[in-house]
């Protein structure tokens, strides 16, 4: 079987940021240290009013072409990982492929899923290179989660922030992917979600309401049940992370680096304690960046390997809306 690799990742941030600072001074009932202590984010980024996922996704690939010496004539597939499309129709992806002058016989299409995005995109794109559909797939994820938010949202508002990834995936380069372990359990699509805009409530609901803490609930932004969230992940990735390393035949103790989705501090430290994983074999890279979703990994990624971390078996796994799951492992010369 062909051999698919990781060759080369870069990322987008949105020039806008957004403080610790700036949001104690609109919620003076928090604190600049409980944010960064609780959530592990200092400042996140922020997607101008008029720059969407595709724009941005369209500035990783730029990025990913310029930074690694890449000639665009041998991308020959496209997949977009977004949940903030930037129309019902046609696919993101399509728009993408005349902003980037990719070559007309370049598929391309988007991949509707959050946090355990990467992961999926990975698995369709080596399956794509293993088939002989493509030889090189260009694997972008972009979210603008911000604007989903309510303005006096401030839980989502210290966790989320914008952000774009580009990944070449080809059949050579500095990591091997590995097996996969993908999975979902549909029953909790309603503890992650924004319900209206689309086909099911395809106008606002306009049923905003505040509960005993000040805390918005309404149809028309993103409402997130973090106790549900919790638990979920709490049973789901210990037995994903068992999947992963029984397919790739591997111990826990064997891997020199983990990569979970970079949810916020209090749950992926949760979850190293829980699998007792070293903290030495653990990388985080949220501070600066907050929540990407589907992009938190690549840049994870891309920062380890600045620090030259990325070497021998590492295991990215991640976990959210649907709910979904996914994880592999990556060889790294």
């Amino acid at each position: 079987m062909v051999d698919v690799y990781i060759k080369s990742i870069s990322y987008y941030l949105p020039s806008n940021v957004l403080t610790n600072e700036e949001l104690v001074a609109e919620f003076p009932e928090w604190t600049v240290s409980k944010i960064a202590s609780k959530i592990g984010v200092s400042s996140r980024h922020i997607s101008d009013d008029n720059e969407t996922a595709g724009d941005m996704a369209v500035k990783a690939a730029n990025r990913l072409f310029a930074e690694h010496h890449l000639d665009r004539s041998i991308i020959d597939f496209v997949i977009l990982c977004t949940q903030s499309s930037d129309h019902f129709l046609p696919s993101t992806a399509c728009i993408i492929q005349e902003k980037l002058k990719l070559k007309n016989s370049c598929g391309a299409f988007d991949i509707d899923l959050e946090c355990s995005g990467y992961e999926y995109g990975l698995a369709v794109a080596k399956g794509f290179i293993v088939s002989g559909v493509a030889k090189n797939v260009l694997l972008l994820t972009a979210e603008t989660y911000t604007k989903y938010l309510h303005p006096k949202d401030k839980g989502n508002r210290t966790i989320f922030g914008d952000g774009a990834s580009a990944t070449l995936i080809s059949d050579n380069g500095f990591a091997k992917i590995g097996e996969f372990s993908l999975g979902t359990d549909g029953r909790g699509a309603d503890r992650l979600i924004v319900k209206s805009g689309a086909s099911r409530f395809r106008h606002p609901v306009n049923d905003l309401t505040f509960d005993e803490n000040g805390n918005p609930h309404s149809s028309d932004y993103l409402f997130m049940d973090g106790k549900a969230i919790f638990d979920f992940t709490s049973d789901a990735v210990p037995m994903m992370v068992e999947d992963i390393l029984h397919k790739n035949h591997l111990k826990l103790d064997e891997l020199d680096l983990v990569v979970f989705h970079q949810a916020n501090k209090y749950m992926i430290n949760y979850l190293r304690k829980l699998l007792e994983i070293d903290k030495e074999k653990f990388f985080i890279f949220l501070e600066n960046v907050g929540n990407t979703v589907s992009s938190t990994i690549p840049i994870a990624l891309y920062e380890a390997q600045k620090e030259n971390r990325l070497h021998g078996d590492v295991l990215i796994a991640g976990f959210g809306v649907g709910f979904s799951w996914g994880g592999t492992i990556l060889h790294c010369i």
